[in-house]
């Protein structure tokens, strides 16, 4: 049996106070293996991306622990919980995030500045993540100049440069065509069989929930059941 790399216990987040009090998760249980493909479905407002942001640890929780390889870290410092972030998680969102006055490599190697890596470390560790999304030709040009398949290309190259052991996205193909979005699919799901990475994807779009070997749908801030992505694939065509 594989090892968890995430896992959470009675996890609730609860945004506001009083008569404005709105409880986004209620209490989930949950563990994600090392190696595994899991997308969280759900409507708008089902809690999908406030879980997201607890597991990977951009959030803290109201209660409830998150922990991470076994170890609880919900209750460490900031500085701590930002090191193993930065160490760990790579991002891939549906804004792509990129400033769009800095290079393409710039873009990239980011994380490794805030994480104090050299310049000439940076870059050569940065090109060899654009060459595996065959952008390392675009490597100076200045984001903004780029298409919208180009800009995700250049997140996914900024998730994988600290070689991270998970990968979360979200929504990654949202503001994508559908032939570019099949061209992301491939290659997150490329990244997954390659080098083992975990793959945790938030999703609408049913057809990359269904490529994932586990789905987590949730409503109203709980997980209302749990499918095998390859069968449920099957059982809804």
């Amino acid at each position: 049996m594989s090892t968890p790399v995430l896992e959470t216990e009675n996890l609730v987040k609860v945004y506001g106070r009083g008569a404005a009090r709105f409880e986004a998760l209620k209490g989930l249980t949950i563990q994600i293996n090392r190696g595994e493909t899991v997308a969280i479905v759900g409507k708008s407002g089902s809690g999908k991306s406030t879980l997201m942001h607890l597991l990977a640890l951009l959030d803290q929780p109201t209660h409830g622990v998150v922990a991470l390889e076994e170890k609880p870290v919900t209750q460490m410092k900031p500085t701590k919980i930002s090191k193993l972030r930065n160490e760990t998680f790579g991002f891939v969102f549906q804004q792509f995030f990129l400033n769009a006055n800095q290079t393409v490599l710039e873009n990239v190697t980011l994380p490794l500045k805030i994480a104090g890596v050299g310049k000439a470390e940076r870059n050569r560790r940065g090109m060899k993540a654009l060459e595996q999304l065959e952008m390392a030709d675009k490597a100076k040009n200045k984001a903004t100049n780029l298409s919208g398949g180009q800009k995700q290309r250049v997140c996914i190259a900024r998730a994988l440069i600290n070689n991270p052991s998970v990968i979360f996205a979200d929504e990654p193909t949202g503001n994508l065509d559908s032939a570019t979005s099949e061209t992301v699919e491939e290659i997150l799901f490329g990244l997954h069989r390659e080098h083992g990475i975990t793959l945790v994807i938030v999703t609408h779009d049913e057809d990359l929930a269904a490529k994932c070997q586990r789905r987590l749908i949730m409503q109203d801030g709980e997980i209302v059941r749990e499918e095998n992505g390859a069968q449920t694939a099957e059982g809804t065509r």
